[in-house]
């Protein structure tokens, strides 16, 4: 029997319960992976709520872990072989499950389980927003919400590297210190800012090239006056609730925006993607651009590391022990 986190139905976090199910064997091209580290995410508690599906009733997309077992069609000699995965199919808060081989990529041993999971997945969602949604280059201004984050975090170290100025907004004044650790150039603090009017004395009045609003709720109106014309704003989340609808007229031709809705689930469903990702951003953890603040909780806490991250008790990452 193996020990898991089951969804009993969509709700608050007290419908994360402990439970045990019989695991079969490896399926062809799977792998049986015993679990070490399993990251929290946002996209968990989605899964939770309800607005985003959970086929098997096990929440979590990512997890650091050792090959136990393998199907056919995988060699014998990656039994034993340490490896982390984000992704598809759901099912990581678990202290063991099987995975399609080709998820599970091989880690540096230079690298320990809480320097990867704290950043495996959310560093992949940076290196999706920073070189594909919109390429960030030396020069370039960033807006990136809740800098203080575990996300929030990581993206502003990565625009950092890239030689971007950083601007960052912060729930409150104790996580200031947070985001300018991380690099952030300048820090608006409370969600009811005006951040239109702050950003437009800090750059000028040009307005900044990218903005990241995970926040979602009616922040991302406010985000989409922040940005100069033609420039970019990625909606990835919406942690303070549902976005009001969006008008076309409120993007164009006056402004003329590019919104996107861009999805690191489907991010990493392309193999060519996934391992791109994934190089950049172990390179960038060995190399100490990437760290994240780590939180530890055991498996069956999951419910309560759901309540404080939901409720920003935590800035940072955090992840379950088996």
């Amino acid at each position: 029997m193996v020990e898991v986190i089951h969804l009993k139905s969509p709700g608050g976090p007290e419908q994360l319960q402990i439970a045990e199910i019989d695991l079969a064997p490896p399926g062809p091209n799977e792998v049986r992976v015993r679990q070490t580290a399993i990251g929290v995410n946002f996209l968990d508690i989605y899964q939770r709520v309800g607005l985003y599906a959970l086929p098997q009733g096990i929440p979590g997309v990512e997890a650091v872990g050792v090959i136990t077992d393998v199907g056919s069609d995988v060699a014998p000699s990656r039994i034993g072989e340490r490896i982390v995965y984000a992704g598809a199919p759901v099912g990581a808060y678990a202290a063991e499950r099987n995975l399609p081989a080709w998820r599970a990529l091989p880690l540096p041993a230079t690298l320990t389980d809480e320097s990867v999971v704290s950043v495996f997945l959310k560093g992949v969602t940076a290196q999706m927003l920073l070189h594909r949604v919109y390429p960030v280059r030396a020069g370039d201004v960033v807006l990136v919400h809740s800098a203080a984050g575990g996300l929030g975090q990581l993206l502003t170290r990565w625009a950092n590297h890239l030689g971007a100025t950083v601007i960052g907004t912060v729930g409150s004044d104790a996580k200031t210190e947070t985001a300018r650790r991380a690099g952030a150039h300048h820090v608006i603090v409370g969600r009811d800012a005006d951040f239109a009017a702050a950003i437009s004395t800090l750059t000028s009045g040009r307005g900044v090239d990218f903005a990241i609003d995970g926040v979602g709720g009616t922040t991302l109106a406010k985000t989409l006056a922040c940005v100069r014309p033609f420039g970019v704003v990625a909606s990835i989340g919406q942690s303070a609730g549902p976005i009001p609808p969006i008008a076309v007229e409120d993007l164009g031709p006056q402004r003329s925006l590019m919104l996107g809705r861009p999805s690191v689930m489907g991010y990493v469903n392309r193999l060519e993607d996934y391992q791109t990702g994934a190089e950049a951003v172990l390179s960038l953890i060995e190399q100490g651009v990437l760290a994240a603040n780590a939180r530890p909780y055991a498996l069956r806490d999951a419910a309560k590391a759901h309540a404080d991250l939901e409720a920003g008790r935590s800035s940072g990452s955090l992840y379950l022990v088996p």
